[in-house]
């Protein structure tokens, strides 16, 4: 408190100080004699990316991902193992377990008895992909996805598996991936931000969102996430106030504009001009988000594809379809957030629930895309934080069970965006339950994802209070064998 109301006092920070005087020796004595706190706990690097500029030519210009909160079952979904339905009840052999750290729900059980899917399975397409019963449109697309069935994190609980995936770290604070693309690349719809989050919930066990999956952490905060809610507000807070008309509206903003100029020159803090960049966009998307919402422009093909829910505001079809509309109009990074899928108990009536809520219009999205002549340059993502066991939690029951968190090996796919179609990737063992080739971790992932959006995840860096950061942290590598 006291640093900031010296710097008040002066109308000088670190970062003008450093900008507007030399750096000598001379400088660094004045400024330590004068404020010596300022020198103290550096913060970011003085150089931001320049938008727009990849470090090398992309396969993906953009990316919806289809976050499944919740984490759905691998083997009720896309790890078929029918070898399991021999094995019916029978202990899990220690020798697989391993010792695995496990959660608080099933650390006590006496017994880790094998439960293998309730859900039958077909195979798909010309690539015959096998996929579960309860994602028969998914099916229809198997030879537009690449399944990966070798993912596995560290985390073994919800938030910090969510968050580990969506910043990279287990601990809230650090930039969301959507943030890094904004900052890496910028936007390419001056009316709408570079990175919008949609969500939804199903009727299952939902765990919590919060706004930490979708900050920019300690990057500029023009380049967190915007929420897009369903309902007559889309964006909280961007219509006028009652009785202010739009001239009224502009005049303040400019006003406003000129008060937060003649800051940034007094004290250089870039965050003022964040909140310039921020107004500016408000006052835009008050044209363009109304436009975006009205789906009066599509024809009934299109909501037969995605079904009769894309027109329920806030639904997943109806986010599906915006989703698909955001990425026309530039938008580089469209985050879905689907709860309900945290199954621990009955879990294939609750999962065939989830699933008919995500399946056609997940399958839709493919669909309308590739229609569309957008696939090939859209990078689509649909998959959760973790796995779940195959032993059953609780009491052994063949058709009403449920399952825990299994972080050592899960299943997501992707498509478009530079991804091998009709491909699997990676083996697990006969009980899906560790890797027995190609292991992906997640930083492994996030790497893949930038290097498709034409970014080197290593050279793409943020330094903060004397560290240099990044998505990957210290580690990731590219996984050349999903990418076409």
């Amino acid at each position: 408190m006291e640093k900031e109301l010296l710097e008040s006092k002066l109308n000088i920070n670190r970062r003008a100080f450093f900008s507007k005087l030399s750096l000598g020796v001379g400088s660094l004595a004045l400024g330590s004699l004068l404020i010596p706190d300022l020198f103290k706990n550096g913060d970011a690097d003085l150089t931001e990316a320049l938008p727009g500029l990849s470090h090398f030519a992309p396969k993906a210009k953009r990316i919806i991902y289809l976050f499944q909160s919740g984490a759905p079952s691998q083997l009720e979904s896309l790890d078929y193992k029918p070898n399991l339905k021999k094995l019916l009840g029978t202990e899990l052999p220690s020798s697989i377990r391993q010792g695995q750290r496990l959660t608080g729900m099933t650390s006590g059980q006496a017994s880790f008895p094998i439960v293998g899917s309730a859900i039958g399975f077909k195979q798909y397409g010309q690539s015959g992909t096998w996929i579960s019963d309860l994602f028969p449109y998914i099916g229809r697309v198997a030879d537009d996805i690449c399944v990966v069935r070798t993912l596995h994190t560290e985390a073994i609980n919800h938030d910090p598996a969510i968050t580990f995936f969506q910043t990279g770290n287990q601990q809230s604070g650090r930039p969301s991936m959507g943030a890094w693309l904004s900052y890496g690349l910028g936007s390419e719809n001056q009316n709408l931000p570079a990175f919008m989050v949609l969500t939804s919930r199903g009727k299952g066990n939902s765990q919590g969102l919060y706004a930490h999956l979708w900050g920019s952490g300690f990057l500029n905060s023009i380049h967190q996430g915007v929420m897009l809610r369903g309902g007559k507000n889309p964006v909280l807070y961007l219509k006028d106030p009652e009785g202010m008309s739009q001239l009224d509206r502009r005049r303040m903003l400019d006003q406003i504009a000129s008060l937060n100029q003649q800051t940034y020159d007094q004290i250089g803090d870039p965050e003022t001009l964040a909140r310039i960049q921020q107004y500016e966009m408000a006052y835009r998307m008050q044209t363009s988000v109304p436009e975006l919402m009205d789906l009066n422009d599509e024809n009934d093909a299109t909501v037969k594809l995605y079904g009769p829910d894309c027109l329920v505001p806030g639904s997943y079809a109806a986010n599906a379809l915006l989703a698909r509309r955001l990425a026309e109009r530039g938008v580089r990074f469209i985050q879905l957030y689907h709860q309900g899928w945290d199954q621990h108990g009955n879990l294939p009536n609750e999962m065939a629930g989830q699933a008919k809520d995500v399946d056609q219009a997940s399958a839709a999205l493919i669909t309308d895309l590739k229609q569309r002549g957008m696939l090939e340059d859209t990078l689509v993502i649909w998959g959760g934080e973790f796995g779940r066991t195959v032993f059953c939690q609780g009491n052994f029951n063949e058709t009403n069970y449920g399952r825990d968190h299994h972080p050592r090996c899960f299943s997501i796919w992707m498509a478009g965006g530079g991804i091998k179609p009709g491909t699997v990737y990676g083996e697990t063992d006969d009980f899906s339950y560790n890797i027995a080739k190609d292991p992906v971790h997640v930083h492994d992932f996030q790497a893949t994802i930038m290097h498709l959006m034409g970014l080197n995840h290593e050279k793409l860096i943020f330094k903060h209070q004397g560290r240099r950061y990044r998505l990957t942290d210290v580690s990731g590598k590219i996984v050349p064998g999903i990418m076409a």
